[in-house]
This record gives C-alpha cells, sequence and structure tokens, in this order.
C-alpha cells in the first residue's frame, strides 16, 4: 500500500511542482512529513541537506532520499526500501515527462502569444512564493532549536543561518563553499 501510495503523492507533487526542485520542496514535506506522516520534520531537513550535497536536482534527489526513508521507516528492509526510492522518483519525473512531450511542439508554435506570456507571468510569483515557504517551512525548532532548550544550538544556528544567507546572496560565495563550511561549522561547535 505505502507503494501506491508513494507513487500517487509524487506523482501529484511532479504534476503540479512548478518552479523546480526548490519550489516542490514545501510540497513534498507537506505530504511526507505532514500528509501522511512518514518521515520527521528532522528527517526531512537532513534529506534536504543531503539532496543539496549530491550531483543532481534537489527535488528529484528530495524525492529519492524521501522514498527510501518513507519504505525504510515504514518496517521494510532496505531492497525494498530501494524500490520506494525508485518508485517515488520515477512518478516524481513522469507529469513532467509526458507534460514535456505533449506540449513540446505546441509550446514552440505558441510561446510568444500573450496567453501563454500571460500564464508564466502568473506563474512565476506563485513560484517565489513556494520558496519563501519551503524557508519558512524549514525554520523549525528541529533545526534551530530554542533559546530556552539549547541556547548554544540556537544561536549558533541562527549564525549560520546568516552567515550562509549574506554569504551566498551578498559576497557571492559559491553554494557548495558554504555548505561544507557550515557542515565543518557544525562539527566543530554542535558536537
Amino acid at each position: 500500500m505505502i507503494f501506491f501510495l508513494l507513487f500517487i503523492t509524487f506523482f501529484q507533487i511532479g504534476l503540479f511542482g512548478f518552479g523546480g526542485g526548490y519550489g516542490m520542496l514545501s510540497l513534498i514535506q507537506n505530504e511526507v512529513v505532514y500528509n501522511h506522516h512518514w518521515l520527521t520534520t528532522s528527517q526531512f531537513t537532513d534529506i534536504v541537506a543531503i539532496s543539496q550535497m549530491t550531483p543532481g536536482p534537489i527535488g528529484i534527489n528530495s524525492a529519492t532520499y524521501c522514498g527510501y526513508t518513507a519504505v525504510h521507516n515504514a518496517g521494510y528492509g532496505n531492497a525494498l526500501s530501494m524500490l520506494g526510492s525508485g518508485i517515488a522518483t520515477f512518478a516524481l519525473v513522469l507529469p513532467s515527462f509526458i507534460l514535456m512531450i505533449l506540449i513540446s511542439r505546441m509550446f514552440l508554435k505558441y510561446m510568444n502569444t500573450t496567453m501563454v506570456q500571460s500564464a508564466f507571468s502568473g506563474l512565476r510569483p506563485a513560484v517565489v512564493g513556494l520558496l519563501g515557504a519551503a524557508t519558512l517551512m524549514l525554520m523549525t525548532p528541529d533545526n534551530f532549536s530554542l533559546p530556552s532548550v539549547n541556547p548554544w544550538q540556537f544561536w549558533i544556528s541562527c549564525f549560520l543561518f546568516a552567515a550562509t544567507f549574506v554569504g551566498t546572496y551578498f559576497v557571492k560565495i559559491n553554494p557548495l563553499k558554504m555548505i561544507a563550511c557550515s557542515a565543518v561549522a557544525g562539527l566543530v561547535l554542535l558536537y
């Protein structure tokens, strides 16, 4: 049953996940953490971090790791967990594959029409909203702790968040370098 639910869930995410992988993160989190309770918020955050550091699109990587973890958390072995991983990945990619085949010729023909341009103008703010929602949904006590529970972890987490934002947005440091530096800082300061 979990395999069917994985397929349906990730197919829907792939169908409505405009804006690429980052836009899909809030949809994925909502489904796997809050609706189906397959993962905890902490596990999802770890999956996002691993997906960011491994090669490939973050949405597909997240689906792969979420599928594996969901089946593993349901009590199945490694072989079936890998099947869950494949099902989630396939289901996420399938809608885009089908839609691109169906509309690629029409899109090239009608790309510059007012109707198509208006549709894309409406989608752009929605994508930015999805990215903002993904960011805010990850700002939880699981990721930052609370000042009353563990002030050291809370303030270090806030510092790493601010330093990463400033480093990537203003100083234009490569995000991979920021991820590596944050991992080292986390090891040194929080271990």
